[in-house]
């Protein structure tokens, strides 16, 4: 699901920045899967989580925290043109909610009529006055590169990023006089940009400056926005609110701001909804536009989850095409089947256990991948699920399937993300870039104040570390002391920690290396099937990670533990890694591996097991899925 809705933790595209309260809509998500959540209820809480009543203060929040669905999509924060920017990200509203619940591509009548299926463009900007009566809160602090900063969503309990901590009025005052003299500097620097530069100065030095005072800046800012006036955190989170005065939207001929045409009434996609439904004057329609979604008379919306459902269990889905219901797509392969299936969900309450539970149980789904001649020639394509298809583990299934097989496996849910720990930061190839943090939370991590301008450190400090601020917060234990020593070289997001991969980082800009090798879905897109590769890079990481040499040698270590002949050894490491027993051929080549290798000094035992585990983690069968 968080490959569907384009889940990340930046902004993306020219100016990639940190949005480090995003980690709550991803908790979200799977607090319902877990729960089973009505799965119609879970669509009206992230169209209009925010005007649907509730009974307590967690609920509330819970709702809140469900709208960032539509606030968690790229942003070009450096876009000049204010109604430039606000077009483009209504567009990005319309393209995610109408094909994640719909399967149908309405975006792509934002500049003339659809060219396949019939939806007209003034049915666009119908839609479209409907987010343009929605303010759309993310956050961030006005700088040179974020033109377009936002509000965000106050939450009504008591649970604030683990980063910011409290402040007493004298740290809080003091934090504001260090920022108003890093923005006097970076005032300064650029009246200084302006003027002809004497001969011997550097002007890309004094460049690179103002980056660093506007980093700097923004940071400061964002710390400080981070409590209450009496220095309190804040729980907060991204989301959208409806404004005080809804209106509708004009059309715009062949999508250009500049060339407006007539007012267009907020409603729905005709061919779908029917005749127009009369919005109310007080809101932006959202709440109804939820509420049409899952409604008897809307049948493509448990049609599309019951696909998504089905792609995931089998590895293709009924229609191949998992956004793109319409005129252009294939069409289902058995529309009885998806009918039945659809049907079957919302009898059943809308429960994704229930759907899940009864097509796990056919046989269908329990044939084998085994080669057939017959079937093969039957159904050559495998469109009608003659047979079961090899299927290589996701990334992060892969990753986690490392640390179960080494035993370090932690289910237990990390507080927050790392992202959170750098508000309003810039993610540059290898983490934030000019990384500046507050006074209290540097002695959290253990630090020292880093001698930046604006915020240096106190005579008679301990020299900083090298490296910079945000490598070094990462090597002294920030995080809640879950990262190993030594692993923040390169990028910073690849530090070694064994909670599960669903929990990592994802910035649009910079993903963890054991994410990126293995096909992870492109954050900034709408997502429903992701790509499958095989090469050289995979086999190189499985070869040289140090995540992976990590693993092999806990896993060697727990084998040297756990069991006393080389035999057992080999057999226990083929039940943790491949689920199951070795031949005999396999033990007999093992066995000769492990003796020949250790060339009779007994010293080198664990080294040598630890290269035969990682010769497993390598190895197809581990990678694929049967």
């Amino acid at each position: 699901w968080l490959d569907v809705v384009r889940f990340a933790e930046s902004s993306g595209k020219e100016v990639d920045v940190s949005a480090p309260n995003a980690w709550r809509y991803r908790d979200y998500v799977i607090d319902s899967f877990n729960a089973d959540k009505p799965y119609d209820q879970f669509v009206r809480e992230q169209v209009a989580g925010d005007l649907l009543p509730a009974a307590t203060d967690a609920q509330w929040a819970s709702q809140l925290i469900a709208t960032g669905f539509l606030a968690l999509g790229p942003k070009a924060l450096i876009e000049q043109n204010p109604r430039q920017f606000q077009a483009d990200l209504i567009d990005e509203q319309i393209d995610v909610t109408t094909r994640v619940f719909l399967g149908v591509s309405v975006a792509c009548a934002r500049c003339h009529d659809h060219k396949f299926d019939p939806i007209p463009q003034s049915d666009y900007y119908a839609l479209a006055g409907i987010f343009q009566s929605t303010e759309t809160c993310y956050g961030g602090v006005r700088s040179q590169r974020n033109r377009h900063p936002a509000n965000l969503l106050i939450l009504p309990v008591d649970d604030p990023n683990p980063s910011d901590t409290p402040m007493t009025p004298e740290e809080l005052a003091d934090l504001r006089t260090r920022r108003d003299e890093v923005q006097r500097q970076a005032a300064e620097a650029r009246r200084t940009a302006l003027r002809p530069n004497p001969a011997g100065t550097n002007p890309q030095q004094n460049q690179a400056n103002q980056f660093l005072l506007d980093q700097q800046a923004t940071q400061l800012t964002t710390r400080i926005n981070s409590v209450d006036e009496a220095g309190r955190p804040l729980t907060v989170c991204m989301g959208v609110q409806d404004r005080d005065r809804p209106q509708d939207a004009r059309l715009l001929i062949r999508g250009e701001i500049d060339q407006q045409a007539q007012i267009v009434p907020r409603g729905f996609v005709q061919v779908l909804a029917g005749p127009q439904l009369s919005l109310p004057q007080n809101g932006s329609g959202r709440l109804q536009l939820a509420r049409w979604l899952t409604a008897e008379q809307n049948p493509l919306t448990a049609r599309v989850m019951v696909n998504r459902i089905w792609l995931h269990l089998f590895g293709a889905g009924i229609v191949r095409e998992t956004e793109n219901f319409g005129a252009s797509g294939p069409g289902p392969t058995d529309q009885q089947l998806l009918d039945y299936l659809a049907v079957q969900f919302v009898e059943g309450g809308w429960s994704i256990k229930q759907l899940i539970r009864e097509i796990v149980t056919t046989r269908a789904y329990r044939l084998s991948s085994a080669w057939d001649q017959q079937r093969f020639e039957q159904d050559p394509d495998n469109l009608y699920f003659a047979r079961a298809e090899p299927r290589r583990l996701e990334a992060e299934v892969l990753r986690d399937c490392m640390l179960a097989a080494s035993g370090r496996l932690d289910l237990q849910r990390p507080r927050g993300s790392m992202i959170s720990g750098f508000p309003s930061a810039i993610l540059g190839p290898n983490g934030p870039v000019g990384t500046v943090m507050a006074p209290q939370q540097m002695q959290s991590a253990g630090m020292r104040a880093a001698a930046t301008p604006g915020l240096e450190g106190a005579p008679g400090d301990a020299a900083p570390a090298a490296g910079p601020p945000a490598r070094r917060m990462l090597q002294q234990g920030r995080f809640g002391g879950r990262f190993r020593q030594g692993q923040g070289e390169g990028n910073l997001f690849d530090a070694s920690v064994n909670y599960r991969s669903v929990y990592l980082p994802v910035a649009r800009g910079l993903l963890p290396r054991s994410l990126e090798v293995f096909d992870f879905a492109e954050p900034s897109m709408v997502i429903g099937q992701r790509e499958t590769s095989n090469t050289p890079a995979q086999a190189l990481y499985l070869l040289n990670n140090s995540f992976v040499i990590e693993q092999s040698e806990v896993l060697s270590s727990r084998l040297l533990q756990d069991v006393k002949t080389s035999e057992d050894r080999i057999k226990l490491a083929f039940q943790l890694v491949c689920s199951r027993s070795p031949t005999a051929d396999e033990l007999q080549a093992s066995l000769q591996y492990l003796q020949s290798d250790q060339s009779g000094q007994t010293d080198d035992s664990a080294a040598v097991l630890a290269r035969f585990c990682q010769a497993l983690f390598a190895t197809a069968e581990f990678r694929f899925v049967n």
